[in-house]
């Protein structure tokens, strides 16, 4: 049996390559992802790409498109949230916001949940095109 000492090589992909935000970029970003969440519909609506993703525990599920919107419509405007052990990972034009929040309403539970939300830099603007919750019991 032969047994390869040679060092394996790693592949130069884009994905291997990390970037880095401005502490600006970055708080343009999270600036953006609390809004989502406390600014209602339409400035959620003005923030992400019409042929977004979201994926949310079920139901609803995964939702795309107008269909994210339908279901967002009694789903957003909390009242305060908090968004804790945030984390910010960039390759190129994309950036990935990862985060656990705890978010609340009158009259509804608090909600907690881990998410991820991707942005895409076009334009000289950065739109969400998916967003991803995990309820957190």
């Amino acid at each position: 049996m032969t047994v390869s000492t040679q060092p394996t090589k790693t592949i130069g992909h884009a994905a291997h390559k990390a970037g880095t935000l401005s502490p600006d970029e970055q708080g343009v970003l999270w600036d953006m992802e609390e809004q989502f969440w406390t600014s209602g519909i339409d400035n959620a609506r003005a923030t992400t790409a019409s042929n977004a993703v979201m994926v949310f525990p079920y139901p609803p599920g995964i939702l795309q498109g107008d269909q994210i919107w339908i279901h967002l419509r009694e789903r957003t405007g909390w009242r305060s949230v908090l968004l804790a052990e945030r984390r910010v990972t960039r390759c190129r034009d994309i950036a990935i916001l990862t985060y656990r929040v705890s978010a609340e309403k009158p009259d509804v539970p608090i909600y907690k949940a881990l998410c991820a939300s991707t942005y895409l830099h076009d334009d000289d603007r950065w739109l969400r095109v998916s967003h991803q919750q995990t309820a957190v019991t």
